[in-house]
């Protein structure tokens, strides 16, 4: 997951200075950052996060990304970190958010503010989301860039329509360039939506079928991917879409099932709309992902049939009514 390509290494060397990762705390961040670091060593990488997860902050130091422990919520805190011509935005808020609603508006909208006028002379990935598209027909190619992401579902998708506002909004008024990346269900073995159905089809709980497919991508292509997004910056900051192969969740579950020799249970049918990307430019710009589907579904579910870790997070890919 933290293996460089050839191609991200070439792309880096046309993006130099430091880099630093804001949110490096959560599910992809650390693989991210090492990733970063493998592909340009000589380089200066640097890790932001309240670092909540004991020993995370040791272990991305042994491996030479150099960790800040930072509230985003805090101007004082943003206006101490070191300037970086690279920014990676990670950071946001997603579970937990239906309840406390505040909080998530004040990590997905008002964080991106800040960073954005703080960074204003850096370039800027910043991580956002499928969810800000409407469902789409599941017989189509799935959203495009150009489809505005209008009606979404949920406070949590709402947030998330304005984060990209807002590092438009300061790209348009700075010049800043970026990349609003997104991201349509990274996976690894530990968490995802391959390994939400495989987990159910082990422990013969139920699965609703009604969020009938998703797209998934290998969380180490994702890293792969939005790293080199920083070479294709642009002025204002314009969407990208980051995903991969199309899964039907009934088919998922029937493969898991053979795998693990569990006969999966099954509810409900498959609507006529779902949270589904086109890749089309990502593809154009990187190529097509070379971890397939298939490889995807074994890896899951030998991990699972060893007893590997859960991260026990959850994606909730089939939640119709963005209540997370």
């Amino acid at each position: 997951m933290s293996r460089p390509s050839p191609a991200l290494e070439a792309a880096l060397a046309r993006v130099p200075g430091d880099l630093m990762v804001l949110g490096v705390g959560g599910k992809m961040g650390p693989t991210l950052a090492r990733m970063a670091k493998r592909a340009s060593p000589e380089r200066r990488v640097i890790g932001v996060a309240r670092f909540s997860e004991s020993g995370l902050s040791d272990k991305l130091q042994g491996q030479g990304i150099e960790c800040i422990e930072a509230d985003l919520l805090s101007r004082e805190a943003l206006a101490g970190l070191p300037d970086a011509p690279n920014i990676v935005f990670m950071a946001g808020r997603k579970f937990g958010s239906t309840g406390s609603e505040w909080l998530t508006w004040a990590m997905n909208a008002h964080v991106p503010a800040l960073v954005a006028e703080r960074f204003a002379r850096s370039r800027i990935v910043s991580f956002s989301t499928a969810c800000v598209y409407p469902f789409v027909s599941t017989a189509g190619p799935g959203a495009p860039e150009s489809l505005p992401p209008t009606a979404p579902s949920g406070e949590y998708a709402n947030s998330c329509v304005a984060r990209e506002r807002m590092f438009q909004h300061f790209s348009h008024q700075y010049g800043t360039p970026g990349r609003l990346l997104r991201l349509s269900y990274a996976i690894d073995m530990r968490y995802g939506v391959l390994h939400d159905v495989a987990r159910k089809v082990l422990q013969r709980e139920p699965i609703d079928l009604a969020m009938g497919h998703a797209n998934v991508i290998w969380q180490g292509e994702a890293n792969d991917w939005s790293l080199r997004a920083l070479a294709h910056c642009e002025t204002p900051a314009s969407p990208l879409n980051i995903s991969g192969p199309r899964v039907s969740i009934r088919e998922a579950a029937l493969a898991f099932g053979q795998r693990l020799g569990i006969e999966p249970v099954l509810t409900g049918s498959e609507d006529s709309s779902a949270w589904l990307v086109d890749c089309s430019e990502a593809f154009r710009l990187f190529g097509e992902p070379q971890v397939t589907l298939e490889r995807m579904v074994d890896w899951t579910a030998d991990w699972l049939q060893r007893g590997g870790a859960s991260l026990g997070k959850p994606t909730h890919y089939e939640a119709r009514d963005g209540k997370y």
